[in-house]
């Protein structure tokens, strides 16, 4: 049963860079042919997909975030990251990883204020 993790920083400033790790168990990110996402939900909003990377490595953004997104893994430690730049009160939301659309995280408050 693989299980994911979120983790980072609660808070964030406006126009700084907010960086998440999702620490994967139970399952290898490089496993074929999965593909590991960042998702998240703004306040009294719907799901918002962001970006994916896949098991050989490749990214994947929405255009909504192209611009300011990076997604990145550490298949030594067996985690994916997502950097969102330049943020803004209106990045507040719950940040959820996921592998596929089945096996999520709990997912982790993300408040972006001065």
């Amino acid at each position: 049963q693989v299980q994911l993790q979120e983790s980072g920083p609660g808070l964030v400033k406006p126009s700084q860079t907010l960086s998440l790790i999702c620490t994967v168990s139970g399952g290898q990110i490089t496993t074929n042919y999965y593909y590991w996402s960042w998702i998240r939900q703004p306040p009294g909003k719907g799901m918002e997909w962001i970006g994916a990377i896949a098991y050989n490595g490749t990214t994947y953004y929405s255009p909504s975030f192209r611009s300011r997104t990076s997604i990145s893994r550490d298949t030594s430690k067996n985690q994916f990251t997502l950097q969102l730049r330049s943020v803004s009160p209106e990045d507040t939301a719950v940040y959820y990883c996921a592998r596929g659309y089945s096996d999520w995280g709990q997912g982790t408050q993300v408040i972006v204020s001065s």
